[in-house]
């Protein structure tokens, strides 16, 4: 049964609003239809110095740990890249059969397009 875990620093620095919001979109995004990995938006913004923060769920529907090492992120909205970056993130790692929020970080230099906030969507390769 998959479950829903924070990183620490989520854990301590989430408002209860956000945590509620993140438990919802939880229970709606989590069956095993997937092989592998999905991710599942929860918010975008950008911030003050322009940067592209995708908010997702991350969920690994594996038995396997899943460690975010040279991973291709690709940012889309309506079905056009706007951003990708390669992460490697030591402190994201997702046990077997577990969900994960996550924030992914496109500088303001990697936007191929200009970025609506509407209609997008993550892809991991």
């Amino acid at each position: 049964m998959q479950k829903l875990a924070f990183e620490m620093s989520w854990d301590r620095a989430l408002s209860d609003k956000d945590r509620k919001e993140i438990e919802r979109i939880f229970l709606h995004t989590n069956k095993r239809e997937f092989p592998s990995a999905r991710l599942s938006l929860i918010w975008r913004a950008t911030n003050h110095k322009g940067d592209l923060l995708v908010t997702v769920l991350v969920h690994n529907f594996t038995d396997e740990i899943l460690i975010f090492s040279e991973k291709r992120v690709t940012y889309l909205e309506n079905n056009e890249v706007i951003a990708e970056n390669t992460f490697t993130l030591s402190t994201l790692i997702i046990q077997p059969n577990t969900s994960m929020p996550w924030t992914f970080i496109f500088t303001k230099d990697s936007l191929k397009k200009v970025i609506t906030l509407e209609n997008g969507h993550l892809e991991m390769m």
